[in-house]
């Protein structure tokens, strides 16, 4: 934990940057009706990426808020995680129980990109936010678009062009 803390992974770095961008965004208010401002952490804690996600990603969120001083538009702010479990239906479900029951305001994290693929679509169903620091799918940001996801991160295309890009700069061919 101690070295999680001093040397936070770069995707926990996404988790507390997407969070500060969330609490400083000016639309936030119109989303923002539930007291408090509730933040999902939604991460895989139990299996293949929990490595980078899991509880990392909880602490990450922790810290950002405590950095934003634990208040947003007057209103203090209350974190909730839950583990997918690496499932999209598993994701969806509880997607749709924190927007519905949980009067939750965002839900971020969300890898890989089955997870918040699922995530984004309860979202664009249901009006409600989501910011996605984990997957990485073209699609977020093409056909499955929506107006209430931030696809914060990298996606497969950049990734793969940038890297080949690079290497045939350099003369490579194959």
């Amino acid at each position: 934990l101690k070295m999680m803390l001093s040397k936070p992974r770069v995707g926990q770095r996404l988790i507390a940057a997407s969070i500060s961008l969330f609490l400083c965004c000016s639309g936030v208010q119109a989303q923002v009706t539930a007291q408090p401002v509730k933040i999902g952490v939604m991460t895989d804690m139990s299996s293949l990426f929990s490595d980078i996600g899991g509880d990392g990603s909880v602490i990450a969120a922790k810290m950002a808020v405590e950095d934003f001083g634990g208040k947003v538009l007057g209103k203090p702010i209350e974190l909730i995680s839950a583990d997918h479990q690496n499932k999209p239906d598993v994701a969806a479900n509880k997607a749709r129980e924190w927007y519905d029951n949980d009067k939750v305001s965002v839900i971020v994290d969300l890898l890989p990109s089955g997870v918040a693929l699922s995530v984004s679509e309860i979202a664009r169903q249901k009006n409600k936010i989501v910011l996605v620091s984990g997957g990485g799918t073209t699609r977020l940001t093409n056909e499955n678009c929506s107006p209430t996801t931030v696809h914060y991160v990298y996606d497969t295309y950049s990734l793969a062009r940038n890297t080949v890009t690079a290497l045939m700069e350099r003369g490579k061919k194959t």
